[in-house]
């Protein structure tokens, strides 16, 4: 049996087109591409960066083989976004190191509030982990994305 070394690194302007790829590909195969996915697909510097937010990437072998972005709303809250796995390294924890790694970023950025907007359908493997890893489903008291039907939070 091999290990898998997954390593989380910062986006880079490079990166652009994997993470822009990544994400259309699991918005498009159950759902559709709102104006606000095509905002943070297409445009993520100014859509996600320059408010302060950030963007991971998980790294395999080279290649970039998910996403995950953080939006900054305030100096205290940011809403967790556009994670995703390429469908050829799923299972191999990505996902869960991913969500890690944007909780770990959004305490050091000194966040207060980690929020979230899913779809209990179409993402119920990212549901668990978000469970798993601390995260409490709260009423949906607004809605981003059509697709959205849960909202789920977590406080530091």
């Amino acid at each position: 049996m091999t290990t898998t070394t997954v390593k989380i690194i910062d986006y880079r302007p490079e990166h652009l087109q994997r993470w822009k790829a990544i994400n259309e590909a699991w918005i498009t195969k159950a759902y559709f591409m709102e104006e606000i996915d095509h905002q943070h697909c297409s445009h993520p510097e100014a859509s996600i960066l320059a408010g302060g937010g950030h963007i991971l990437l998980a790294e395999v072998g080279g290649e970039i083989a998910g996403t995950a972005g953080l939006i900054r709303d305030d100096a205290a809250t940011y809403e967790l976004i556009k994670m995703a796995v390429d469908e050829r390294f799923r299972g191999l924890g990505i996902g869960r190191k991913l969500c890690e790694a944007a909780i770990e970023k959004s305490r050091a950025s000194g966040a207060g509030l980690l929020y979230l907007f899913s779809n209990t359908g179409g993402s119920a493997r990212a549901i668990e982990i978000y469970l798993e890893l601390g995260f409490t489903e709260v009423p949906l008291d607004r809605n981003d994305f059509v697709r959205a039907d849960i909202k789920m939070e977590m406080w530091f």
